[in-house]
């Protein structure tokens, strides 16, 4: 399975600031790369606390890639995917409500019966782990699904997790012309070893102005 994280970050590594209101990072050129980019995918994975406090629909907006999927015999959105390991999810947000996507759930088994039934038919949920998130069997169960391309677009909990294990291929940040400088706001990982560092980089392998904003693309070869 090939792995991308994307995300837009201001230019200290902030994905918001710490007020109630969504910071707006992205400008229109870069959401209608990503909007490409997941048309590309065959499934979209983000955390539970991106989920409660960003209320995504992550479906796709151009209706002209939609008839792309459908017309190659694809579903016309990707999987949408979550993982929890409190359960704390509510039925009514849009990950459940918007757009016909399949949805899964993946959670710890100590939770797996009360979500279950809370969600019911909403998603399929599947435990993978006891108490942790096992990423490994969670990838394992997708491929198994026949997904080759995952996006994980958040929040910084889960992509940190993912670069301490090594599991993505590849690593996109749109970086806007702006500070946060807010030490209560998310920034885009949370603390952990993580594998890359000065004596093992990531390959810088494209930069693309978008607007105001500039996209690095990395692989994780690493280079002198």
């Amino acid at each position: 399975m090939y792995i991308i994280k994307r995300c837009a970050v201001s230019q200290d590594g902030y994905l918001d600031d710490s007020s109630e209101e969504r910071l707006i990072i992205s400008n229109k050129k870069d959401f209608d790369q990503v909007d490409e980019l997941r048309s590309q995918m065959d499934a979209i994975l983000i955390g539970a606390n991106t989920v409660r406090k960003d209320n995504p629909r992550l479906l796709l907006e151009s209706e002209f890639r939609k008839r792309q999927r459908l017309d190659s015999g694809q579903r016309g959105h990707p999987i949408k995917i979550t993982l929890t390991k409190s359960g704390d999810l509510s039925p009514d947000s849009n990950f459940f409500t918007a757009g016909q996507a399949d949805k899964i759930v993946y959670c710890t088994a100590n939770i797996y019966e009360g979500l279950k039934e809370r969600l019911k038919n909403l998603a399929e949920v599947i435990a993978v782990g006891q108490e942790e998130i096992n990423l490994k069997a969670l990838l394992e169960d997708l491929e198994a699904r026949g997904v080759k391309k995952l996006l994980v677009e958040g929040g910084a909990g889960t992509v940190t997790e993912f670069l301490k294990q090594g599991l993505i291929n590849e690593l996109q940040v749109a970086i806007a012309p702006f500070f946060v400088s807010d030490n209560k706001a998310p920034r885009f990982l949370v603390d952990g070893q993580i594998p890359f560092n000065e004596d093992n980089r990531l390959r810088l392998i494209n930069e693309e102005r978008v607007g105001s904003m500039i996209v690095l693309t990395y692989k994780k070869t690493a280079v002198d």
